[in-house]
């Protein structure tokens, strides 16, 4: 019998949360547990018991693994083809940690919009409670610097967090009605779910038939869904499962049974507000291997 091995252990109670960490970073989650890994690289090449605090220690090396990430990420997103949408998280990055976090994908968007830093201290300090000193430790500045840092993030992000969070019920009515709605062109229905400044924002990456350009307004939604229903019908739409998609009401879907694709919707007031679908392979692979669903590669040959 092989004997415990300790630091192994020790970082493995800690890596479903580095790698929460490191997906709110990164928006991707293959990035995230690259960095993950990389972290326990670090990990294995220090002497554990010259560390007083793992769980702070391995929080700041991911954090700082993730600032230099950015860096080549933003870089890639510049010559990304269409919007670029977060990796879509079916409950959270772990399944014991669903719920862990408020962030939902309306927010990680806005998160985008702040510099790596402000990400950092408002992710560290609002999202996962570390201490303004300590995150001024990782983020190599001091405590007033941060809580200026958080501050700012904060007020850039407070309109994507809605004052009244979706209750699950209606979330799911409304996701389940808005799939219907939209395979059948039934513009009555739409019109009656979606909100006068809707918009639809779709991530295929270059490497699927997407939008390149968000979709604004109602009534060009409307002619959107409109145009697809005519194009290929409602047979061929079909629904594999209503799903929540990182905090928000949503359904996994495939298209003429091959494109699979997740929808989640951010729901202000009753009316939705925002659409955003992901068909890029890259990012359904998981949510493929979840369902059993088609490899979604195979749309892309």
């Amino acid at each position: 019998m092989s004997r415990p091995d300790a630091p192994t252990d020790l970082f493995e109670t800690h890596r479903p949360r580095l790698v929460r960490l490191a997906y709110r970073m990164l928006g991707s989650v293959a990035e995230a547990e690259d960095v993950v890994q990389d972290g326990w690289l670090r990990w294995r090449s220090v002497d554990p018991a010259e560390i007083r605090e793992p769980a702070a220690w391995l929080t700041r090396t991911v954090t700082r693994l993730c600032l230099d990430q950015i860096k080549s990420a933003r870089s890639r997103r510049e010559t990304y083809v269409g919007a670029w949408l977060p990796d879509p998280l079916v409950g959270s990055v772990d399944p014991e940690e669903d719920q862990a976090d408020d962030l939902t994908l309306t927010l990680m968007m806005a998160l985008e919009r702040l510099s790596p830093l402000e990400r950092a201290a408002f992710l560290l300090h609002d999202v996962f409670g570390v201490a303004f000193d300590e995150v001024g430790r990782t983020l190599d500045r001091d405590p007033t610097a941060v809580r200026q840092l958080a501050s700012r993030a904060r007020k850039h992000v407070q309109d994507a967090r809605p004052r009244f969070p979706v209750a699950r019920e209606e979330g799911d009515r409304i996701a389940r009605a808005f799939f219907a709605a939209s395979r059948d062109g039934d513009l009555q229905t739409l019109g009656s779910l979606l909100a006068e400044n809707a918009v639809l924002y779709a991530d295929g990456g270059g490497k699927v038939i997407a939008f390149h350009n968000p979709i604004r307004g109602l009534a060009r939604l409307l002619r959107l869904f409109a145009g697809l229903n005519r194009k290929y019908g409602a047979d061929a739409f079909s629904l594999l499962r209503p799903m929540w998609i990182d905090g928000l009401p949503g359904y996994v879907s495939l298209e003429r049974g091959q494109v699979l694709q997740t929808t989640a919707l951010d729901i202000r007031d009753g009316r939705i507000v925002g659409v955003y679908i992901t068909r890029n392979p890259d990012k359904l692979a998981p949510v493929a291997r979840l369902l059993a669903a088609p490899d979604p590669g195979a749309a892309a040959h």
